[in-house]
């Protein structure tokens, strides 16, 4: 049985944070990888409109994470009905990939609001969570009165950068290569800026 971590989001774009966190998850979680699951439409994000074609994300995405070892880039929520609620995936996924453990990889910031998500009840009674903390460590790990045992908090080393920080440097005219990954950086400024997103 392969244990297969599942990193959800938008990666608007995908940034150094995002790869330092799979890497720390693969060890700290004990897993053979981890796949980010870019989101073509996060029910949290509905009619964003800064937000790059799903496509585009997935390509730099995977361009980020050439070469890193367990560390992979995924559409499959690209062919699942939308919104891409996190339970509807994991139906799916056990369905296809029956020899595969999945646990589920969230930021603390999502762990705040994880009571609200559809199915989260049954994410937790069904489902290994590793939890990632935010700055805002104690009010995340604080929601419910106690924490499962099904859900583990892995630290992981800070970079105090955002996607969001990440496109308005773009949109500036900053320097924003020390946040983003070396082998996406080309697509990155190419859809980034060209598109002002």
């Amino acid at each position: 049985m392969k244990r297969t971590g599942i990193f959800g989001g938008s990666f608007n774009p995908i940034h150094n944070g995002h790869v330092i966190i799979g890497r720390t998850m693969l060890k700290a979680m004990e897993l053979d990888e981890v796949w980010y699951m870019v989101s073509p439409q996060n029910p949290w994000k509905q009619g964003a409109s800064d937000l790059a074609p799903e496509q585009v994300r997935y390509e730099i995405t995977k361009a980020a994470l050439e070469g890193e070892e367990g560390l992979v880039a995924s559409d499959y929520e690209f062919h699942l009905p939308r919104p891409s609620y996190t339970w509807n995936t994991l139906q799916h996924l056990e369905q296809d990939y029956p020899d595969h453990r999945f646990v589920l990889i969230i930021g603390g910031d999502n762990w705040d609001r994880f009571p609200n998500w559809a199915h989260a009840e049954e994410i937790m009674q069904r489902y290994q969570i590793a939890v990632f903390p935010r700055s805002n460590l104690q009010s995340s790990m604080g929601t419910w009165a106690s924490r499962p045992r099904q859900c583990s908090i892995v630290n992981v080393p800070l970079i105090d950068i955002t996607s969001t920080d990440i496109r308005r440097m773009l949109r500036n005219g900053e320097d924003a290569s020390p946040f983003i990954p070396e082998k996406a950086a080309e697509l990155i400024l190419r859809h980034y800026i060209r598109k002002n997103i």
